[in-house]
């Protein structure tokens, strides 16, 4: 279960990090800000991506929107989004719940430079009503992420 592989994550690496359910659905960047009290640009989301081979996650504020040019310049391809059965394929999280947590198999993970806006983000767990509260800084370490900017 993919709330369960994110759950397992902070045990190991981050115990001091709560999973937070919720009773309602956080499936999209405005429901997730209506669940956790907050702006839609503090939610963290979490796009699957394929340039060329290359199958990537990158996780960016919620109102930030991927810039095909800065991310061409960055990894020298167009960005692919893929579907919904792929993205649970690869990451074991459903669409709305996808986030660089708990993954089945490493990929490479990038925090865009929209997140340094704020002091705490808050990406999905791993389900449509599961979240986390985390510093930016601390989300790419834990993830081994890159940080990049390829968002307008």
């Amino acid at each position: 279960m993919s709330l369960e592989s994110v759950r397992t994550f902070f045990a190991e690496k981050a115990p001091d990090i709560s999973v937070i359910v919720t009773g309602q659905s956080s499936a999209t960047v405005d429901l997730a800000a209506q669940a956790h009290g907050v702006e839609p640009a503090q939610i963290a989301k979490t796009i699957c991506l394929r340039s060329g081979e290359q199958t990537m996650l990158i996780v960016a504020s919620g109102t930030a929107r991927l810039d095909n040019k800065k991310f061409k310049a960055m990894f020298g391809g167009k960005p692919r989004m893929l579907g919904a059965d792929e993205v649970v394929e690869i990451t074991s999280h459903p669409v709305g719940g996808v986030c660089p947590f708990g993954l089945p198999a490493p990929m490479p993970v990038y925090c865009d430079a929209s997140l340094r806006a704020f002091d705490e983000v808050v990406p999905a767990a791993g389900a449509t009503n599961a979240a986390v509260r985390i510093p930016p800084e601390r989300l790419a370490l834990l993830t081994g992420a890159q940080w990049v900017d390829v968002c307008q």
